[in-house]
């Protein structure tokens, strides 16, 4: 079985745009596996995520090539894709959430990182002595011992300055948090990116406070 990647792609936002690419890509030998729209620009273009699979032996530089093929097509960015379970759309996530309202806000740490096309996620306490961590993601932190937070409190979800200045483990990721009930934070994390986009952000903050309601109504 060959390999699963994650691109970002900025598309123009007009009829057959889509086409062409999968198109592209096809002849590039790359398997479509799921395709997400993250994001509709007000200068005429739509940033997508698009989860593919190569055959063995092909290399990531032949999706750049296909992409940039497509005229008006930009790659923003492509990486290795460890998860398997293919795109989790925000719809699955509230279905899980309802189906076990009781642990609403563990079951969205534990699908945040494929909604959110992350590699990780965290829930942690932040009192003033010191965070806490309160639940993870499987590919998440063990130990969060060297984590600070001079970014609360927050009002809205944010894009975290770099790791390096509040959380050296966590130094190689693009990380992204929202408040959940008082001190409790939602970390999602990126090893390597790219950015959270600002829907993204929204999409993060709607869905935890839908986390929120579903468990108070448990």
């Amino acid at each position: 079985m060959g390999a699963m990647y994650l691109l970002r792609v900025v598309l123009p936002d007009r009829p057959g745009s889509l086409g062409a690419l999968a198109t592209a890509l096809g002849k590039a030998e790359a398997d479509i596996a799921g395709l997400d729209v993250v994001e509709q620009r007000g200068d005429g273009s739509v940033v997508d995520d698009i989860l593919v699979q190569l055959p063995p032996g092909k290399m990531a530089d032949a999706l750049v090539t296909a992409c940039n093929s497509v005229e008006g097509a930009q790659v923003e960015f492509v990486r290795f894709y460890p998860s398997r379970g293919g795109l989790q759309r925000d719809l699955q996530a509230v279905e899980a959430m309802t189906a076990d309202p009781s642990h609403a806000e563990g079951v969205l740490v534990q699908l945040a990182p494929n909604v959110f096309h992350a590699d990780w996620a965290v829930l942690i306490d932040a009192p003033e002595e010191g965070p806490r961590l309160l639940d993870r993601s499987p590919a998440a932190p063990e130990e969060i011992g060297d984590v600070t937070t001079p970014w609360l409190p927050l009002t809205r979800p944010i894009r975290l300055p770099d790791p390096a200045e509040w959380a050296p483990s966590l130094a190689q990721s693009t990380t992204a948090a929202v408040t959940t009930a008082g001190d409790r934070v939602l970390i999602l994390g990126r090893r390597g990116g790219p950015e959270f986009l600002d829907s993204e952000l929204a999409r993060l903050g709607h869905l935890v406070a839908l986390a929120r309601t579903i468990g108070a109504g448990a």
